[in-house]
């Protein structure tokens, strides 16, 4: 009787380890994102980590407790930096950008964002170096009628190329994308 209660117990005490052990070592629990593109001739995959809203305030003055105050920059997304790997030439925000990977920053404003491509990968989301940023440009915003939940980076197509959505809460932006 003692034998199959100790064998339990062990067995409880290596899982219950196992799982502090994941939890130290994952700084996050947002679940991982992929959004892939290849149309109008663009071809392009997004890398992202996805967080929830949870009931907290996501956008708007640090003063009010926002979860991304207006004017930082956000790694957008959760976990490491936000990965773009354009596989062909592009023009990003209506800027030339050349195939390759790159890290995605936004910096939220109430009524337009800027979106920064950096030459930086492989860094988690909170280690930006603005040194290194390849271009910045202003995009536009739009009000979702209903709460976005999860963040989400999706896209939609237009007659040449597409737009990315990063859509969050109430808020989406949007990033125009054409080939070059």
């Amino acid at each position: 009787m003692k034998k199959p209660l100790l064998i339990g117990s062990v067995v409880l005490i290596i899982l219950l380890a196992a799982f502090f052990g994941f939890l130290k070592y994952n700084r996050s629990l947002s679940p991982g994102g992929l959004a892939a593109y290849q149309k109008n001739g663009v071809d392009l995959t997004i890398q992202y980590g996805r967080p929830a809203k949870k009931g907290r305030f996501i956008f708007g003055r640090e003063k009010d407790k926002a979860l991304l105050p207006y004017g930082k920059v956000w790694r957008t997304g959760a976990n490491e930096a936000t990965i773009i790997d354009f596989k062909n030439d592009i023009n990003f925000a209506g800027q030339a950008v050349k195939a390759g990977k790159y890290s995605l920053w936004t910096i939220p404003e109430a009524g337009s964002w800027k979106v920064i491509l950096n030459k930086e990968t492989g860094q988690w989301g909170t280690e930006y170096n603005d040194g290194k940023n390849l271009l910045t440009a202003d995009i536009a915003i739009r009000i979702r009628p209903n709460v976005q939940e999860i963040f989400t980076i999706y896209f939609e197509d237009k007659t040449t190329g597409a737009n990315i959505i990063l859509s969050w809460d109430q808020t989406e932006a949007i990033i125009p994308i054409q080939p070059r």
